[in-house]
């Protein structure tokens, strides 16, 4: 890994797990040995509104928040948040939406944040197993298995 700062904004609506996501995230790079920052933008989120979440990670990072126009990866949990926050991806940066993955395959609907977070990883840095012990230590031991099978879901339709 090297010394450049990567950007990710997370975005969604409230109860979406956009937040979680950005934790999940940031646990791994921070257990990857990355500087790692993150904020958070809460919005009407409790009635359903716009949440976004920025992650930083890199050899020294200074600011928390992705600057407009910056983001290398933007990772929507809802399509309509998709023109709200597209201003944020830089030129030539990946876009992951929920259209992404199948999401008739997933075994619940609210494990979607991790299922992006599948796609997410193919083109991250960190290993695959690093992802599912994050996962793990962040959800439940009974939500475990249905976030690994989303998880694996995400990461397959990426490639």
């Amino acid at each position: 890994m090297n010394g450049k700062v990567t950007n990710v904004v997370f975005a969604g609506l409230g109860g979406q797990g956009v937040l979680k996501a950005s934790d999940i995230l940031a646990e791994v790079a921070f257990a990857a040995g990355q500087d790692i920052k993150k904020s958070e933008v809460h919005g009407m989120s409790q009635r359903g509104g716009s949440v976004s979440s920025d992650v930083r990670y890199g050899g020294r990072v200074a600011s928390p928040m992705v600057p407009e126009g910056e983001a290398d990866y933007l990772v929507v949990l809802d399509e309509t948040q998709v023109p709200v926050n597209e201003s944020r991806l830089k030129q030539g940066g990946c876009l992951i939406t929920p259209s992404t993955i199948d999401a008739s395959k997933l075994q619940n609907p609210k494990s979607l944040n991790v299922a992006l977070l599948g796609a997410l990883s193919t083109r991250l840095e960190f290993p695959r197993e690093l992802w599912i012990d994050v996962v793990k230590h962040s959800l439940p031991e009974k939500l475990h298995e249905m976030n690994i099978a989303a998880f694996e879901l995400g990461a397959s339709s990426m490639k």
